[in-house]
């Protein structure tokens, strides 16, 4: 694998080494001062005074120390590891303060609330900073706060919960990765807007896209479709309907729905063709570059500089100026010093599910695709373009496969379908798309211009609708464990290498690796099989039980709960990671049996045997039974409360455990309780 061969493929593969060894090992900084101090001394006197840069010895103190500074740059750009930062500051997590913020970033609305990310400047009097996300409960007098505004909030933070249940998505992990580290939760009452306004780099791209949309609005822009554009084009998803997305997921293009590579080369192809004009004399591509270079970045900024929009506006920047240096410009070299650059700034996108991805399609692309495109030549102009789409589609889809079937549990079997009809069809809306929104920055968009971008983009979701309603092709809750996920990669790159030159000692490695994969189903599989637990999940507002035997699981719930099983998305992410189904539904009733154990559940109604012990006792819909006569008659080994109950009452029945010295355990605290 040629790429591999670089010095600068070593060297970013030992910086993203040392990112993740400082998230996942918390080494002392002084410890680790001390190993940058020596390896970067290591490094000079090897650079200095060895003659043979080639050597051994010299790539080696090369890559440690490629290692240690990205240990420390991971360590320097954590932000908890600042002594200011509102995590060491206890009081502010258990008493209400007056707590001083500015708005950073708008983010999509809940239910119940507004919800912006923010950034503290004190709590009190005391200086303070860090992220966090501000959630207000959504009223008629709720103000649409704006990027930069300053606020003074009375308020405890809250520090972001953990999974309640197994398995399931943890977006306290994922927040963490963002540096966001607690949520502060208000009412409108509670809020005092300031009159100071913090003017960055933030402010004014929230103001200019703003000024887009109103613009367009103003011009009877449909809502729907105004959503779609702003997300095309400004990477701005916030205002999509749950269903326009779900359709592109479906249909395998939601990747298009978050600005990337696609767009930035459209844009890039867009710049180039109005600057021919310009002589390429030096000092016209000089300006030329510059031009292109201000316009990239403008619009990175713009989109929300996502980490996909990063990627992509630092790639095609360095084209461009490989370009201007009449450089042939190596894709590879690109697409290295591109990821070191952005993670150089930002180390935090490198568990960025779309950084992953989008760098993941991008490089299939460039290594797959030209294997690929050998298997067929087409002979005519029209067939080659078509040919050339699939490939590219294939190459990503191949690359990206493990990854999204990992995060996502899905795969839909028309993308290719999907990207042959809508990347020509893209391709004419980003460039209408980019002149309506440069129009409507400055207010004067022609109504047929903006007419037709509405057209366009209705015509593209009637499209993506279609094929997304063919439920049939879309495959949905497939398993995939961490240790497949590697292996899965291993045989992909192995056959891949196989295939561009094949030898014996390859197609050896590429059935190793595929031995390797299929030991680790199976080991994942048999433990999996052998299992044997009780659920008490925390489900608001309900009771739900699981039993699970092998691969089959038995739920007991009340028959509402039963009903809409199928869609439960605490037993379907339960069920997908323990590659298990739910065989049977029964009503939920007093007794269950599990291993010799008798667990008693009383709920609503009171009733409760007297002298005949419970091993385990489930409290459930807020019970009025006296649980001090309870615990005397039952003598259970373990009290739990499930999310049935009101906190009120849960108290209450905590202090009655105590006194009787049984453990207690509430869902709605502590989260799910499992018994083997």
């Amino acid at each position: 694998m040629k790429v591999l061969k670089f010095p600068l493929s070593k060297i970013t593969i030992a910086f993203v080494l040392g990112l993740l060894f400082a998230t996942y090992i918390h080494v002392p900084n002084p410890y680790v001062l001390l190993a940058l101090i020596l390896s970067n001394a290591i490094f000079l006197l090897l650079y200095f005074f060895s003659s043979n840069k080639t050597s051994l010895y010299f790539g080696l103190a090369t890559y440690f120390f490629s290692f240690i500074v990205g240990v420390s740059n991971q360590i320097v750009h954590t932000d908890h590891f600042q002594k200011k930062n509102y995590t060491h500051n206890s009081k502010a997590f258990d008493e209400s303060h007056s707590i001083d913020l500015t708005i950073r970033e708008k983010l999509k609305k809940s239910a119940f609330s507004d919800r912006y990310i923010a950034v503290i400047n004190c709590i009190g009097e005391k200086e303070q900073t860090g992220k966090i996300i501000l959630n207000i409960q959504k009223d008629d007098k709720t103000p649409a706060l704006q990027v930069g505004a300053s606020l003074r909030v009375e308020g405890t933070l809250t520090k972001n919960k953990t999974p309640q249940n197994p398995n399931q998505f943890n977006y306290s992990r994922y927040l963490e990765n963002k540096q966001i580290y607690a949520q502060l939760y208000a009412d409108v009452n509670q809020i005092k807007i300031g009159s100071y306004t913090d003017k960055n780099i933030w402010y004014y791209s929230s103001k200019l896209r703003s000024r887009i949309i109103s613009n367009l609005e103003k011009n009877n822009f449909n809502k729907t479709e105004l959503n779609v554009a702003v997300a095309l084009i400004m990477g701005q998803q916030q205002e999509i309907a749950p269903e326009i997305i779900r359709d592109y997921q479906y249909a395998g293009a939601v990747h298009i729905l978050s600005v990337s590579g696609l767009h930035i080369g459209f844009i890039l192809l867009f710049i180039t063709f109005l600057l021919k004009p310009i002589p390429n004399t030096r000092k016209g591509s000089f300006i030329k570059l510059i031009i292109i270079l201000v316009s990239l970045s403008t619009f990175g900024i713009i989109a929300g500089l996502a980490p996909s929009v990063l990627r992509s506006v630092t790639m095609f920047s360095f084209v461009a100026i490989g370009t201007h240096l009449r450089r042939s410009v190596n894709i590879y070299h690109t697409l290295l010093v591109s990821i070191l650059l952005i993670l150089l700034f930002e180390p935090s996108f490198l568990f960025d599910v779309g950084f992953q991805l989008s760098y993941t399609a991008l490089f299939f692309i460039i290594w797959l695709q030209p294997l690929l495109k050998t298997l067929c030549n087409p002979k005519t102009k029209i067939f080659k373009y078509v040919w050339d789409i699939l490939t590219v589609s294939f190459a990503a889809q191949i690359g990206t496969l493990p990854l999204s079937i990992y995060y996502f549990h899905q795969f839909p079997g028309l993308f290719f379908v999907t990207n042959l009809i809508i990347i020509p069809f893209l391709s004419i809306i980003m460039v209408l798309g980019v002149l309506v929104m440069i129009l409507a920055a400055v207010n004067m968009i022609p109504l047929f211009l903006s007419q037709l971008l509405e057209w366009s983009i209705y015509y593209l979701n009637k499209i993506i609708n279609t094929i997304a309603s063919l439920e049939q092709f879309i495959i949905q809750d497939i398993p995939l464990h961490f240790y497949l996920l590697i292996t899965g990669y291993l045989v992909v790159f192995t056959i891949i290498i196989w295939f561009k030159k094949p030898t014996f000692t390859k197609l050896a490695l590429a059935t190793a690796s595929l031995l390797m994969m299929q030991i680790s189903y199976f080991t994942i599989y048999y433990n999996a099989i052998h299992e044997e637990e009780l659920i008490v999940f925390n489900s608001k507002k309900s009771t739900l039980i699981a039993e699970r035997r092998s691969n089959a699981i038995t739920i007991y719930a009340t028959d509402s709960i039963l009903k809409m099983s199928d869609k439960n998305t605490i037993l379907k992410s339960y069920a997908i990671e323990n590659l298990s189904c739910v065989t049977r539904k029964i009503k939920l009733e007093n007794y269950i049996y599990f291993n010799g154990k008798r667990v008693y559940i009383i709920d609503s109604s009171a009733i409760y045997p007297r002298n005949v012990n419970s091993d385990i006792l489930i409290l459930t819909q807020s019970s009025k039974v006296n649980l001090d006569r309870v615990l005397q008659n039952m003598k259970p080994s373990l009290v739990i409360a499930d999310a049935s109950n009101f906190k009120t009452i849960q108290k209450n029945w905590k202090a009655s455990c105590i006194k009787y010295k049984i453990p207690f355990h509430a869902t709605a605290e502590k989260g799910f309780y499992k018994l083997n």
